[in-house]
């Protein structure tokens, strides 16, 4: 396993602890925010420095493009679905937001659980929409980790790119099996 993939797997063992610290968090018990909120932003950082150094040490693996993403998934999915029931919290994540960020990664994993089942290979490359939706709901994280009252413009913004890079990948998605239909067609 190289340096990259050592990273990714070390942001995806650390979202328990992140889990744990959101979970046993409490007024009586504010030190976990904080706790939690340096996991975020560890994960965040390793997100950088494994992608950095995958493209500069030419260490782009076939296991580097399942963890990077799943780490980054596990993560943020963890960090929106805890920061929108978290009672104590004053300021926390709407519940249509944490539905949007879910929806939008159950239909990417949908879309291409089917089409590996019918190319029996898929090719998994972020877009630029991809890449601004992570970043601004890492953004949105922070801040409502941070409790910052102006953190609804943030998950404001990190919804909307993630509805437009939801669309981005279902059109991508559907034009991949149109391919894979019209090459069969023409055999």
């Amino acid at each position: 396993m190289n340096f990259a993939n050592k990273i990714s797997t070390f942001r995806i063992l650390s979202v328990p602890f992140f889990i744990a610290s959101l979970g046993y968090f409490s007024l009586e018990r504010e030190y976990l925010r904080f706790v939690a909120l340096g996991i975020f932003i560890l994960g965040v950082i390793s997100d950088a420095v494994d992608g950095y150094i995958a493209r500069k040490a030419k260490q782009n693996t076939k296991a580097g493009l399942v963890l990077d993403p799943l780490g980054d998934k596990l993560l943020l999915m963890s960090a929106f679905i805890w920061l929108s029931l978290i009672k104590d919290l004053a300021i926390k994540f709407p519940l249509w937001v944490t539905l949007i960020v879910i929806s939008r990664d159950a239909i990417i994993l949908l879309g291409a659980l089917v089409i590996y089942m019918l190319k029996q290979k898929i090719d998994i490359f972020p877009t630029k929409w991809g890449k601004l939706t992570t970043a601004f709901q890492m953004t949105a994280v922070i801040f409502v980790l941070i409790q910052c009252r102006f953190s609804y413009v943030f998950w404001w913004i990190a919804a909307f790119f993630t509805i437009i890079s939801g669309i981005d990948y279902v059109i991508r998605g559907f034009k991949i099996l149109y391919a894979l239909d019209n090459h069969r067609n023409s055999h």
